[in-house]
């Protein structure tokens, strides 16, 4: 268990903690968030918290992959781990916030939906000897995914003090990339999936 690693099992830990704030009823312990105005903009400080929280989580996204390359700890264990501390995080947040209200349903249908295929690609890839090597649009695609989602818990500031949906726009963004991303791995990988 090396140091790259411990922040993807941390990164876990992070979006459990999430999601208990995002779904527990705190109103049944007598637990109340405090809601906060800015510019007549009504806040639940519950989702600041989750914001805050996810943003950390994002950032250990980052450096475990950074920690892994520069000292040589990339391990089939780690890259593993990695790729379900992301899709638990994002994949789960975006249920919850379509379940609220906050996005439309199709962005997490569409997200899972790609994350469904392009896994299933790499397996059949990896059954096959073959590696999938992550592409340039799932990078950007993950990337404006993250930050939509930060916003949206943010409620869109300092955005939405200026009409702007941001967080939308980043959000559609990444709904859109994934589709094309999707379409590039099978091209791509189509060969090796059906290949005998």
């Amino acid at each position: 268990m090396n140091l790259p690693n411990k922040l993807s099992l941390f990164r876990v830990i992070l979006t459990f903690i999430i999601i208990i704030i995002l779904t527990f009823p705190f109103y049944t312990v007598n637990i109340e968030f405090p809601l906060i105005s800015i510019e007549g903009i009504i806040m639940d400080t519950k989702y600041i918290i989750a914001g805050i929280i996810f943003a950390i989580a994002s950032l250990t996204d980052t450096l475990d992959g950074y920690i892994a390359r520069k000292y040589n700890l990339i391990t089939d264990y780690g890259k593993m781990l990695d790729a379900i501390a992301d899709k638990i995080l994002v994949n789960s947040v975006l249920i919850i916030l379509s379940g609220e209200g906050f996005i439309h349903p199709i962005i997490p249908v569409i997200i899972i939906t790609r994350d469904t295929i392009t896994n299933t690609i790499k397996m059949m890839a990896g059954n096959k000897g073959k590696v999938v090597a992550a592409m340039f649009l799932g990078k950007v695609k993950a990337a404006c995914l993250m930050v939509g989602i930060i916003l949206i818990l943010f409620y869109n500031m300092p955005f939405s003090l200026y009409n702007l949906r941001v967080a939308d726009f980043l959000l559609v963004m990444a709904a859109v990339l994934s589709v094309i991303s999707m379409i590039q791995y099978y091209n791509i990988n189509k060969r090796i999936i059906f290949s005998k």
